[in-house]
């Protein structure tokens, strides 16, 4: 079940080899024996197979995965080409197009943001068909904090976008050389709260230039 990047696997190690994640297991197998997990097995660790640690420009904390048929795909607010666009990615989009004065693509798969050094890390990593948070408090938020932990330690500057009292409850694992971003959720019931307008894109590629990194292409 753990199909995951070997540089992750073996900062990881150690995790896996706790009672919480071989309890965690376990459930899994069972749940997806007898319900309908998003997403695929997999694509569980996703956000991690497509950024190694010392590649991470940008960490953005998500909750759990979309739990609807052919929404999930192991990165948070992402959902594949030709999926309709959840609310709160389509604020998303509408706050880096103001941001940054540029037009996104029409299609929610990050993938492309992912691939230039973008972690999409939900806290728990899969969930039952049509039931929000339906694996909360499983395990899953003991591995992920410990992901966190490791990447707000880490010595390379690393922005980090908490968006929502949830995500901004990590920011004490995040060292003072990196930049943590704070906003309201992008959801519909808080984005008018402050997400738009938080600026969050435009300030992360300023702060990798100064650091001497490439800029995100937010598009």
């Amino acid at each position: 079940m753990i199909q995951i990047r070997r540089s992750w696997y073996d900062l990881l190690k150690p995790e896996f080899e706790k009672d919480y994640f071989k309890n965690l297991q376990s459930f899994l197998q069972s749940e997806y024996s007898n319900y309908q997990i998003y997403p695929s097995e997999q694509n569980i660790f996703n956000a991690l197979n497509f950024v190694p640690l010392d590649k991470i420009k940008v960490v953005i904390i998500g909750q759990d995965p979309y739990h609807e048929p052919g929404q999930a795909q192991g990165l948070s607010f992402s959902v594949p080409e030709n999926v309709e666009l959840p609310p709160s990615l389509v604020n998303i989009m509408k706050e880096i197009e103001d941001d940054l004065k540029i037009t996104c693509y029409k299609n929610g798969n990050l993938e492309r943001w992912a691939k230039q050094g973008v972690l999409l890390l939900n806290t728990v990593l899969t969930v039952r068909r049509g039931q929000a948070n339906s694996h909360k408090d499983k395990g899953w938020e003991t591995l992920t904090r410990k992901i966190i932990e490791i990447v707000g330690s880490s010595k390379k500057p690393v922005v980090f976008m908490l968006w929502g009292s949830y995500a901004q409850s990590f920011a004490p694992l995040i060292a003072s050389w990196h930049l943590v971003l704070k906003a309201p959720h992008p959801s519909p019931l808080s984005a008018y709260r402050g997400f738009f307008g938080c600026k969050h894109f435009s300030k992360c590629n300023q702060f990798l230039i100064e650091h001497n990194e490439t800029p995100i292409d937010w598009r």
